[in-house]
């Protein structure tokens, strides 16, 4: 996907421009073609919805039997959940946001671009609720190299040429970054939004980074392009993220701390083979796919998921698209409330046998 653009009209792009229709024009529904009213006669469906019936073929129907691969439902499944989710459900929440201010040295920019990770990052005036936009990693690279070009004209006389015709030492590296002109526009959305019109959105305008703003014009969370698309596809590494497998670990009281990545065969190997995941990990290859496969949603941080089998499941990390971290211990038996009462009168029981116990008297000895 192309990155976002300056902001100049070009009037030969026409090709993610609707088609236009005449005047008074009356758009019906499409006619159903052969496929569709041969399944439709196959499983005896009414007239209806597309959206239902094709839901009901992949909840329903076998994988052999829709023609589907796993990988394909999964993505049909994403893409019909997409139309009603929102912008909240997507989005990254303020206070993992890394923003920079306007007024960022130009080297301070470069160690925050190479500590974050990121090609863009939003810009700030005072605080995050006072945004201004945002500055792309190649923005600013083509900044430093158009200052650090050696003209010809200006070229000093010397014995060896400037590698490549780039003098570095000519780059101001203590300029602020609103004096260098590389900052882009951003897109403001509300939480309520819909993910589906946000990327459709950030399709036409070229603008890949939007910033999520509450009633009151808070800022409440940001949003990628790449978000929204990891809705559909699942997650996206690139040649930057770490390429260690994800570890599962043995705690000294037996649990385990598990990255949600970990494949469901390397925690087998650790955990043993009493770690049964069933019918809910034979799509999924991941810890994390069989939690929410399990489950049958995203779990929150902090929940506690009973199974499988004498196993729990602890969610210690986890954000609106993914769980990361996990602990994994076997399952605490709590007693029942009877168990508790009869277990108290146990212990009560000789305690007050020992205080309705008569003392004996202390005249013993009878009178004279």
């Amino acid at each position: 996907m192309a990155d976002s653009e300056p902001i100049h009209d070009n009037p030969r792009n026409t090709h993610n421009l609707p088609a236009l229709l005449p005047q008074n024009a009356v758009v019906g529904p499409a006619p159903e073609n052969w496929l569709v009213r041969w399944i439709r006669g196959l499983f005896g469906w009414k007239q209806g919805s597309v959206r239902d019936d094709l839901k009901v073929v992949l909840d329903a129907a076998a994988p052999e039997e829709a023609g589907f691969t796993a990988v394909e439902r999964t993505m049909l499944r994403n893409i019909l959940s997409l139309h009603e989710r929102r912008i909240v459900d997507v989005m990254i929440h303020r206070a993992d946001i890394i923003a920079v201010k306007r007024d960022i040295p130009l080297g301070e920019l470069m160690d925050r671009f190479e500590s974050a990770g990121h090609s863009r990052l939003v810009v700030y005036n005072e605080t995050l609720d006072d945004p201004e936009g945002m500055v792309h990693i190649r923005d600013l690279l083509t900044f430093m190299t158009a200052r650090a070009r050696v003209r010809e004209t200006s070229k000093p006389r010397r014995k060896k040429p400037f590698p490549a015709g780039l003098d570095l030492r000519a780059v101001d590296l203590a300029a602020p970054l609103f004096e260098c002109n590389i900052i882009r526009k951003l897109l403001y959305v509300p939480p309520s939004m819909r993910a589906i019109d946000l990327l459709a959105q950030m399709q036409a305008s070229r603008i890949h980074l939007a910033l999520v703003v509450d009633e009151y014009g808070g800022t409440d969370g940001l949003v990628s392009i790449e978000d929204i698309v990891e809705q559909i596809v699942g997650e996206i590494d690139d040649e930057h993220d770490s390429d260690e497998p994800p570890a599962i670990v043995r705690q000294a009281d037996n649990s385990f701390i598990a990255d949600a990545r970990a494949s469901l065969d390397d925690v087998r190997s650790v955990i043993g083979e009493q770690f049964v995941t069933g019918q809910a990990g034979d799509e999924v290859q991941t810890l994390g796919g069989f939690l929410v496969s399990y489950v049958g949603r995203l779990p929150v941080r902090g929940e506690v998921i009973s199974g499988p089998g004498n196993f729990e499941i602890e969610v210690l990390d986890a954000d609106p698209r993914r769980v990361k971290r996990l602990r994994i211990a076997l399952r605490k038996e709590r007693p029942s409330p009877r168990t508790q009462r009869e277990s108290r009168r146990r212990e009560a029981g000789p305690a007050q046998a020992n205080d309705n116990t008569t003392p004996p008297s202390g005249d013993g000895a009878g009178s004279q």
